[in-house]
């Protein structure tokens, strides 16, 4: 299994996944220069055990909410595809078929769609999502659900050097929770995957897969779905949903994380269910205002970029377009045409 992370043809190939649309970056524009050299060497840390992943940058961004982001360095982003590109078919097997993120033909237009098939078919909603989910995620608990699925311990070794380059990077997103059974000295446990890494992303669908397959096998919540650690159950009983409410609290528990109990409250599902981005009714779907008024700032801003040279026309471009692209599988044509009518971009 190792040797297929490091044979040239993955390392070529995880590069070009790392550099997709950032050619034109520093970045990878930096790598590319004496690229077969670079990837040499690379295979090389890698084949002899000497590889250490580098420094992350951080930055902030504040959209939908503030969210701390850890760049890792390019190099370290092809390491992370290269990993990925082997292990991930191992693991998409398993996963559950309605767990939509960062997944080959789901995402989040068929996350809503799936939504919106349940809210028509049953007249109660249970939204869940986890407190700091990220910040949150235990290590221990996630070498438990990968090893047994890996058994190539160089492989093993990668993940525990991916795994603690992020450790701390997130301790201050973290306000600790202890659980039953726990001493002070479980204060100390590694946890936290960093924002940004693909592998925190392949990886969050590992540690969260068995709580898929508990709501749905052990529960018997066959109406569920999860995009990242946002999760909805449908019923037409108010009471099952308040009881496996509790189960999942409990579950949850095990592997070390909380829920938002505030806003996880059974609603009909006539009034509209908060998903990422939109309220979804039975029958149509509206933006969240707060989507809206965020991009409104965006486009402001980066029309004044534009004017001032400060980004090419392209970039302007690739922000609207990709906001479009997602928007617009709500009811928002006429807010698009109000949009740009009063912010026009050509």
């Amino acid at each position: 299994m190792f040797s297929d992370v490091i044979t040239w043809e993955n390392l070529w190939t995880a590069y070009h996944k790392a550099a997709r649309g950032k050619r034109g970056k520093t970045a990878a524009a930096a790598f590319e220069h004496r690229i077969a050299d670079r990837l040499l060497t690379l295979q090389s840390e890698l084949a002899n055990g000497c590889y250490q992943p580098g420094d992350y940058r951080h930055f902030a961004i504040h959209e939908p909410k503030r969210r701390k982001i850890s760049a890792a360095p390019f190099r370290d982003r092809v390491v992370h595809h290269a990993l990925c590109n082997v292990i991930e078919p191992l693991f998409e097997a398993r996963f559950h078929p309605h767990s939509y993120a960062n997944r080959v033909g789901k995402g989040t237009h068929r996350a809503l769609d799936q939504l919106q098939i349940y809210a028509r078919q049953y007249r109660y909603a249970l939204r869940l999502d986890i407190v700091r989910h990220f910040p949150s995620l235990d290590h221990a608990v996630l070498k438990q659900e990968l090893y047994p699925v890996i058994p190539d311990e160089r492989v093993r070794r990668l993940i525990d050097r991916i795994l603690q380059s992020g450790v701390g990077v997130l301790d201050d997103e973290y306000k600790m929770v202890y659980f039953p059974g726990d001493t002070l000295l479980d204060a100390l446990r590694p946890r936290g995957l960093p924002i940004g890494n693909l592998t925190s992303q392949f990886w969050s669908n590992c540690y969260l897969n068995p709580l898929d397959w508990f709501v749905t096998r052990e529960l018997g919540g066959s109406a569920y779905l999860r995009y990242v650690d946002d999760m909805a159950l449908f019923s037409n009983s108010k009471r099952q949903l308040a009881g496996w409410r509790e189960r999942i609290i409990h579950f949850l528990a095990g592997l070390r994380l909380t829920i938002h109990i505030e806003s996880a409250q059974v609603n009909p599902t006539p009034n509209g269910i908060p998903w990422l981005g939109f309220v979804v009714y039975p029958s149509h779907r509206k933006l969240k205002r707060r989507n809206a008024t965020q991009f409104q700032r965006r486009l402001k801003r980066n029309i004044s970029l534009y004017q001032r040279g400060a980004i090419t026309f392209a970039e302007l471009d690739a922000s609207v377009q990709g906001w479009i692209n997602h928007v617009r599988y709500g009811d928002t044509w006429g807010l698009r045409k109000w949009l740009f009518e009063r912010y026009p971009v050509a």
